[in-house]
């Protein structure tokens, strides 16, 4: 690369180092290490150089920077000065920088509050100075953990009266049935979480005499209401997907339609685009039609209540015999997708539990049972067949595409599998690694082993340019199913039929690098708030059994430290060796892990420990931790 310096977008990792996106389309994200981020907070427009050029991509140094995104930062007090001065902390900023604040309003530790800068750091002077623009909450108020995610994340919530006009009159009629074909006589479905309230997928499915299965994915077809060039289509696109915190969703779409006209609400006619497609009893697909359509859901299912009455005894139950005939597809279209090499890592996935005044009352594990499989296969497969569909006929589209990655730089989950007792070659292929995953489903490492793949590979994302997806071994993936919660969905479904906005045509690239970013931003408001919660409930419990320890499984072991998981929270916490006290811990390269030169206790991934917690910060969102050594 003989180019060195280029300009991006600065974003910040949790962890302390970030990335740059530069702004030329062919030019990767450099990654930033914490010592090359300088000034630059998360958002600002920089230069970048290049300093080295690795097997992982692009390493570089902010240089300068050029402009400042932010005008205004959430922030929290964390200390009186003197009189109306404070010092505050902003997540956006980080642990390590500290806000000068000027108020004339008496504020105290722990208030929630948006500051407007005043002046930003320099390369004479560090500081950030503010002065204080609203003052929002008390961090002690779980009530307004949204609220004060809305504001540090700059989520858009309202919708403008000039929207809510342009749609009041919106409704569905007879005239919208022509052209479409009619599809009220299938037996069509939805499965959603219990706490859904958007419906946009709906499944048929019958099987015919010769054993074919007749699969029918009904989108509802939010093109038909959102059309380009309008305030709804403007407002959609800058919010670029829902973003949905416990208990609220701060959709893309007003309710009118999210809930409403675009919901698939059973026993209402709502206009679709069907993807029917046609398997063989081996589950080879025969043929396909896509068109505009209209429906009739006749039930809505939650996945329990789905999964209830498969379990069930009922012999002659219509809808139980189609999830019956929907669950012997998924396991044909699992088994060819298995084929293809893509890996099954089937997690179980974790919901906060809150009341009305956003008190957090549980961790709920929600399984990834048949059911959730079925209709995620289903959806995969309409995703493909669009994605192919759309190439074929020489469409420029937006992929949702998944980087294959380097597997020399996944030495630390060798080291973990090996470690774990799973025999791995020097350079293990795609094979291998799919093989191992096999061999550890019905163990207890294998949720260890996902995790640890997982986070080592790279973020889907979505891209003009077709590169494939890795995890599911595809050549062709796109997103089509969702386009109440994603705009991307929404582009998608305006190029099947030519109703693509031509201002927007030639610049899907740019508009796929926005989606993508839009789509981490909210994902980052998401997952503060549920983090909060998380160490919300912990300091609910040590207020009611402040001697409490909680079991945790080792997940890295270094030679300095070791860093755990507290199992029924998905909370990360880390130990210095410093602080395990009751031996001298030297740090063995060999087997990877910390032993005990007295006692030879040790301690190695996958370990499972008891900790109690010496100290919790809400605001910071820490907690210091002890090793009950009594429990080992």
């Amino acid at each position: 690369m003989k180019k060195k310096i280029f300009t991006g977008t600065f974003r910040k990792n949790p962890k302390g180092f970030g990335f740059v996106m530069v702004t030329e389309k062919d030019v990767e994200d450099i990654f930033i290490p914490k010592n090359g981020i300088g000034l630059a907070i998360d958002g600002d427009l920089v230069e970048v150089t290049i300093k080295n050029i690795t097997q992982k991509g692009l390493d570089g140094t902010i240089t300068e920077i050029l402009e400042r995104e932010k005008k205004y930062l959430y922030g929290i007090i964390i200390k009186k000065l003197k009189k109306n001065s404070y010092l505050a902390y902003s997540p956006t900023i980080g642990k390590n920088d500290q806000i000068l604040l000027k108020s004339l309003k008496t504020l105290k530790h722990g208030d929630r509050i948006i500051m407007k800068v005043t002046k930003w750091p320099d390369k004479k002077e560090a500081e950030i100075f503010a002065e204080l623009h609203k003052f929002l909450s008390h961090i002690s108020d779980p009530s307004k953990d949204i609220d004060a995610a809305i504001a540090e994340f700059d989520i858009r919530k309202d919708f403008s009266k000039k929207i809510l006009n342009e749609i009041k009159n919106f409704k569905i009629t007879e005239k919208d049935f022509e052209n479409r074909k009619d599809y009220t006589n299938l037996d069509c479905i939805t499965v959603d979480p219990a706490t859904a309230k958007d419906y946009d997928d709906s499944v048929s499915l019958q099987k015919d005499n010769n054993g074919n299965f007749h699969l029918g994915v009904h989108i509802t077809d939010v093109a038909h209401f959102v059309r380009p060039n309008t305030a709804l289509d403007e407002e959609a696109f800058k919010r670029g997907n829902s973003v949905y915190f416990p208990n609220v969703c701060i959709p893309m779409l007003p309710q009118k339609l999210s809930n409403d006209l675009c919901s698939l609400i059973p026993n209402e006619i709502r206009l679709t685009v069907s993807v029917m497609m046609v398997f063989d009893k081996n589950g080879n697909l025969k043929s396909y039609d896509i068109n505009r359509s209209f429906i009739k859901s006749i039930k809505r299912f939650s996945y329990e209540e789905a999964l209830k009455l498969i379990d069930s005894k009922k012999e002659n139950d219509k809808l139980r015999n189609i999830l019956l005939d929907m669950l012997d597809l998924m396991k044909l279209l699992k088994e060819k997708r298995f084929e293809r090499g893509s890996i099954d890592f089937a997690l179980a996935d974790t919901q906060i539990i809150v009341d009305q005044r956003g008190n957090p009352i549980e961790i709920k594990v929600v399984k990834y049972d048949e059911t959730h499989q079925m209709i995620e296969e289903f959806m995969l497969k309409a995703n493909e067949i669009v994605a192919k569909h759309l190439s074929q006929k020489g469409k420029t589209l937006i992929f949702r595409v998944h980087e294959e990655p380097a597997y020399e730089n996944f030495e630390d989950f060798y080291d973990l599998a090996r470690s774990l007792g799973f025999k791995l070659k020097a350079k293990p292929t795609h094979l291998d690694i799919q093989k191992l995953f096999l061999e550890a489903k019905n163990t207890p490492h294998i949720e260890r082993l996902s995790i640890n793949f997982i986070r080592n590979l790279k973020l889907a994302l979505y891209s003009e340019d077709n590169i494939g997806h890795y995890g599911l071994a595809l050549e062709h993936y796109t997103h089509f199913t969702s386009p109440i919660r994603r705009y991307s969905d929404l582009v998608i479904h305006r190029l099947l039929f030519n109703e693509e906005d031509k201002d927007q045509k030639d610049k899907l690239a740019e508009i796929a690098k926005y989606l993508s970013e839009k789509e981490r931003h909210s994902f980052k408001a998401e997952s503060s708030v549920i983090l909060l919660k998380k160490y919300r409930l912990l300091n609910k419990i040590l207020k009611v059994r402040p001697k409490k320890r909680f079991s945790a499984t080792i997940t890295k072991v270094k030679p300095y430290f070791l860093v755990f998981e507290l199992d029924d929270f998905s909370i990360e916490g880390s130990l210095h060796v410093s602080n395990l006290q009751d031996d001298y811990y030297e740090y063995n390269e060999n087997t990877l892990r910390l032993i005990g030169q007295n006692t030879n206790t040790q301690y190695y991934v996958s370990k499972k420990i008891t900790v109690k917690i010496l100290h919790l910060d809400l605001i910071l969102l820490l907690a210091d931790y002890q090793i009950d050594t009594k429990r080992k």
